[in-house]
Formats: structure tokens, sequence, C-alpha cells
């Protein structure tokens, strides 16, 4: 896929996201309008609408009202200037997963409650590192659904990628443990572990999680050397506080967003972004292979506030 094609998809994915921003800030500054406190207000109480969050609404309207109060605002200047303020959230969170571990395999577990869009992410992700010549490995480690099993196992084909897997209600560690072994023994660069979604017990999968990681420490101390969060962002607010779970039972290290396409609340990366400051890898817009990217903040930025 072209970079012009990809930003036709990105641009498509977060239009309902962008057009729910836009039709917020109608009428703020239409042909032109003096940017003072009651439209200040307008502009952050749009923000917060749109799912960028009151932290980040706040803070953009602080930089508005420091650059450019009490001065006359056009709609298309102001819309540029929200996207100027949502960059320079996001640009500190925006991380590539790079592939840097040594000795190899680089252990990335990725986890996130079920119907996250997971599974799919973990092979689009081989699919980004197999593109960049990495050998890649996946493990089965959602023992508990045959059907997580099973998408899997179709996705590691799709992608060309081998999998690990075990007996369904196997024990993850088990399979972690030689997905390892396989990794090590044939010199695999990345090994990219699916693990349970369940969140009905923490307890429970806290404990699976840290028997997990007991698993590979005796195997590789630095292990796992990241743990990837796949968020929806079609659950808009409610993705944060996944954040807040998932950070609990499993020390998360960066995120990734998927379903951006077809959402209106595509605003609550910037939301993300301002209150944990947790990197963002990569979004994804689609369910071709391709369609998850590395996240590019100002893009992303221009995209939500409709000046793309």
């Amino acid at each position: 896929m072209s970079e012009n094609s990809w930003s036709d998809r990105l641009l498509g994915g977060f239009r309902k996201t962008s057009d729910r921003l836009g039709s917020n800030l109608t009428g703020l500054a239409g042909d032109s309008a003096r940017l003072d406190d009651a439209t200040l207000d307008d502009i952050e109480d749009a923000l917060i609408v749109s799912d960028l969050g009151p932290a980040a609404a706040a803070r953009i309207r602080a930089k508005l009202a420091e650059r450019s109060f009490g001065t006359q605002i056009t709609q298309r200047e102001l819309k540029q200037s929200v996207a100027d303020e949502i960059a320079e959230i996001l640009r500190p969170v925006a991380k590539p997963l790079e592939i840097t571990a040594f000795p190899r395999p680089q252990v990335i577990l990725v986890i996130g409650v079920n119907g996250s869009g997971k599974t799919t992410t973990i092979a689009k992700l081989a699919h980004l590192f197999t593109e960049d010549d990495y050998g890649v490995l996946l493990a089965a480690g959602d023992t508990f659904r045959a059907a997580a099993i099973g998408q899997l196992a179709t996705w590691a084909d799709r992608a060309g990628v081998e999998l690990v897997r075990g007996p369904e209600g196997g024990d993850p560690a088990s399979v972690v443990f030689d997905a390892v072994k396989q990794a090590t023994d044939t010199g695999i660069d990345a090994l990219v572990v699916d693990t349970a979604g369940r969140l009905q017990n923490k307890r429970e999968l806290m404990d699976e999680l840290a028997k997990i990681r007991r698993v590979l420490g005796r195997l590789n101390e630095e292990a796992p050397h990241d743990v990837v969060l796949v968020l929806d962002a079609t659950n808009g607010q409610n993705a944060l506080s996944q954040i807040d779970v998932f950070r609990e039972v499993a020390g998360v290290t960066g995120l990734i967003m998927t379903k951006l396409d077809g959402t209106a609340r595509g605003g609550v990366l910037v939301a993300a972004a301002e209150q944990y400051g947790l990197p963002i890898h990569a979004i994804g817009v689609g369910e071709q292979m391709d369609d998850l990217r590395p996240f590019d903040p100002d893009l992303v930025a221009r995209v939500i506030a409709g000046v793309a």
C-alpha cells in the first residue's frame, strides 16, 4: 500500500471523528470570531464531547488562549491551531515498536480484552516485522478459547510465520516456555505472545501473567521486553479504564489502538496520551494485513482536527 493510500485510509477512518469535532466547532468561528473566554469555553466543550478528554481539552484551551487570546480567528485557523496543539500532545508518545533486544528473541506480550482486535493485531505486527526482514514466531498463549487459537493459526498462515500452540485449556506458561526455546534455538528475532483477555477475574489473570513472567525470566531475565495493550477505539473513554486495569495486572509498556475506521471516538488517542504518557506504537484502520502502521502524531493530529 502506498503512503498516499495509507493516508487516505487514515483520513477515511478518522472521518467520523473529524466530522464530529468539526461539527462541534462549527459556528464558533465562522468567517471570523474573537477568541474570548466564551469562545474558548465552547472550544473546550467541543473537544471534550469529541472524546479528547478533559485534561487534553483544558491544555489545548490554555495554549490557544496563550497564543491568540483577543484576536480574530477563522474556523480554518482555529482547526489548524487545534491540530498544532493536538500534535504537541501526541509527539512525545509516538514510538514505533522496534526490535532491539540482545540476545534474541525480543519477547512481546500482547494483551487486551476479548474483541479488541488483539489477535489480528498480532498478525499485523508480525507482518510489519517480516517486512523489515526480522524473523518472527507467534505463541498462542490464550489457551482457554479454541477460537482464539484457531484464529491466530489462520492469521499466522496469512503472515507467513510459524505458531507455537498447545492444547485447548492447557497451561499458557508452558506454551510460552516452548515458544521461547524454539525462538532461541532457531535464531528468531521477535516472539509475539497472545494472552488471555479475560477481565472478569482480575486476580486470575494477574496470576496467569505473573506465571508467564516467571517462566520468561528463567529463560531470559530481560523478558518480556514489551507488554503491549491493544485498545478498541470504538470504546471511547472506556478504553481509558482498560489502561488502568491492565497497567495494574500486567505492567503495560505501550499501546496499539485498533478499529479507528468507522468510529467517531478516535479522539480517545489524545486523551490516552495526555493522561498516561504511554508510548503509542501503532494504529489500525481496516482489516487488511497492512492496515496497521506506526503511529504518526502529526498526520493523526491533522486528521482529527479536520485539516488533513
